[in-house]
């Protein structure tokens, strides 16, 4: 008797998180077209979204070149840039102010890159680059600098902060992971790494606060640093930190597929084939690494990794190929128009960076919170 062929069951296709075009398969004789046509259209969107965050990008390094203590027409601007220029005006834009832009673009995009990873990685909306402990490691280890080592400069800070954030994340990382392998998980979980980053932060507030409250102009020097700043930043710091900036950079981008796969669960991004310990490892280390660049740079930026990446989510969507780049112009922009801002509020003085952004993130925060509870994990 004939056998009637069996038709092979339908597989649903995972989604992910580059969604909100229908990661789904289109029935009917013209659903993938018309699929395919609505992702073409989604990426033509989305490219444009990027390429506006660029422009204002610029715009705000141009205003950043120009805006000061001392105003320099945009002409001025222009002749330094193409030309080389001549002249006092000249001078500061080449020798103060495109250091100190270039050093604001590095530190922004840095941390906007890494809260983007710590929030994909711990699948909670408020996780920030601070959450392992690295910005504390960082400020122990200016501290450490100036009390003990005799540095006294910027450019002397970046290799000790560097080396603090580089001791707290290894602690943090090495805490969780024994965790984890005495309860029988294969790595260390999102739980762990944000129990073990609350230890090792509180560790390092009390050896600061220690060192601090007995050495009266170690806590003079460091308080300059701590409220997170551009001023005084040198073409040498940004060529101290840009090798940094570009590991963590790869290394974030390499972790970015399994990042969309984990966004859907741990379980589905196994089942779709992602090594997740892998994942976590890969894109925390980049996340510690420019965290970092950031504070070794320009102190602790307050928000910037907590609300970037929100923002660049609600713009492109949640998948990484489009998040991370968003992110990183994004973080960008804020920082170097956060210092433009604290340039010209208090003429001829200057607010910090790192207060401006922080003026601007806390209002941000609670807006997030008034929405209702946090949706679980990265959309």
């Amino acid at each position: 008797m004939p056998v009637a062929p069996t038709t092979p069951p339908h597989r649903p296709s995972h989604g992910t998180a580059d969604d909100g075009d229908g990661g789904g398969r289109s029935d009917g004789p013209h659903g993938g077209g018309r699929s395919g046509a609505a992702r073409r259209a989604a990426a033509v969107r989305r490219a444009g979204f990027l390429l506006g965050a660029c422009a204002a990008l610029v715009c705000a390094v141009l205003l950043s070149l120009a805006v000061g203590a001392r105003p320099i027409a945009p002409t001025v601007v222009w002749d330094v840039l193409l030309h080389g220029g001549d002249g006092d005006a000249a001078d500061v834009v080449r020798t103060l102010r495109v250091p100190r832009t270039v050093v604001g673009v590095m530190v922004g995009a840095a941390l906007g890159l890494a809260g983007t990873v710590m929030q994909g990685l711990t699948r909670n909306p408020i996780a920030e680059p601070g959450i392992l402990g690295v910005s504390q490691g960082a400020s122990a280890g200016v501290v450490c600098a100036i009390a003990f080592a005799g540095v006294h400069t910027l450019a002397g800070y970046v290799w000790f902060a560097f080396l603090g954030a580089a001791v707290a994340g290894v602690a943090v990382y090495a805490i969780a992971a024994r965790t984890a392998a005495r309860g029988g998980v294969g790595g260390a979980s999102p739980v762990t790494l944000a129990l073990a980053g609350a230890a090792v932060n509180a560790l390092l507030v009390s050896v600061i606060s220690a060192i601090l409250t007995t050495r009266a102009a170690t806590l003079d020097e460091f308080r300059f640093w701590q409220v997170g700043s551009l001023t005084g930043r040198d073409a040498q710091i940004a060529g101290q930190v840009w090798p940094f900036l570009l590991a963590g950079v790869l290394l974030v981008l390499v972790a970015a597929r399994g990042l969309d796969a984990l966004a859907l669960g741990e379980d589905v991004a196994k089942g779709l084939g992602q090594n997740v310990a892998t994942v976590r490892v890969v894109g925390g280390l980049g996340a510690t690494v420019l965290t970092g660049v950031g504070v070794a740079a320009a102190g602790p930026i307050a928000f910037v990794g907590l609300a970037v990446p929100h923002v660049a989510r609600a713009v492109v969507g949640g998948g990484h190929r489009w998040l991370l780049p968003m992110a990183a112009v994004l973080g960008a922009t804020v920082l170097v128009v956060s210092d433009v801002v604290g340039r010209v509020v208090l003429r001829p003085g200057e607010v910090p960076a790192g207060v401006l952004t922080a003026l601007l993130g806390a209002p941000f925060l609670i807006a997030l919170l008034r929405r209702g509870p946090p949706s679980r994990g990265a959309p």
